[in-house]
């Protein structure tokens, strides 16, 4: 089960301006930066209330995010889900047919395990299922 949308992530083409940009929009500072090199990706949250905002920039050319920018340019990437057992999420999805984008939860991002569902399944939104790491 999906307990509460953990954050949204978007895709940003220069991470630095967009920091200052989401901060003056917020009315709050990044609380943390986290190089993901398995995704080749470097990430910047913002916390407002209850909400995450998760800003994406490629660092190298081949990772999914550099993809997205050059198709779609700059937006939202993905909306990412919290929830209680990644495994157990994966395997009641996989039963109900929809297409995971890894087979084993990855680490990820603001210590989490995480896991993709395929856009075409879900009206063209990339799912993203977030675990807190214990």
């Amino acid at each position: 089960m999906m307990r509460k949308i953990e954050h949204i992530g978007i895709a940003v083409k220069n991470l630095e301006e967009s920091i200052k940009n989401y901060t003056l929009i917020l009315g709050v500072p990044c609380y943390k930066r986290e190089k993901v090199e398995s995704e080749y990706v470097e990430t910047a949250f913002f916390l407002t209330g209850e909400n995450k905002i998760e800003l994406l920039e490629a660092k190298h050319p081949d990772s999914a995010i550099a993809k997205f920018l050059e198709k779609k340019g700059e937006g939202i990437h993905h909306i990412a889900f919290d929830v209680e057992d990644i495994f157990k999420e994966m395997e009641r999805l996989k039963l109900e047919g929809y297409t995971l984008l890894n087979e084993q939860p990855k680490r990820g991002a603001d210590n989490k395990l995480i896991c993709f569902v395929h856009p075409k399944e879900t009206n063209g939104v990339l799912m993203e299922l977030c675990q807190e790491i214990r």
